[in-house]
């Protein structure tokens, strides 16, 4: 159920960082798998610093995880 769980969480992000990052949206798949690396990002970020709990504060720290990769993406690209 954690895998389902994760896979949600992810296409949730994915969408709402390809949303408020304008132009770097990568289909419902790429939307999931950046939105899953986000969730690890966030993760990793805000694990030991804030206090996420619950499914909206899970969400909004694999958003911002997404937005950090999708800007290091950009920096790439260019």
């Amino acid at each position: 159920m954690s895998i389902l769980w994760m896979i949600i969480v992810g296409a949730i992000a994915g969408f709402l960082a390809g949303q408020l990052f304008q132009g770097y949206g990568f289909g419902l798949i790429g939307n999931i798998a950046v939105g899953i690396v986000g969730a690890l990002i966030g993760g990793f970020l805000f694990g030991g610093v804030f206090v996420v709990g619950g499914m909206i504060g899970q969400i909004i720290s694999a958003t911002i995880g997404a937005i950090i990769l999708l800007f290091i993406i950009s920096l790439v690209k260019r």
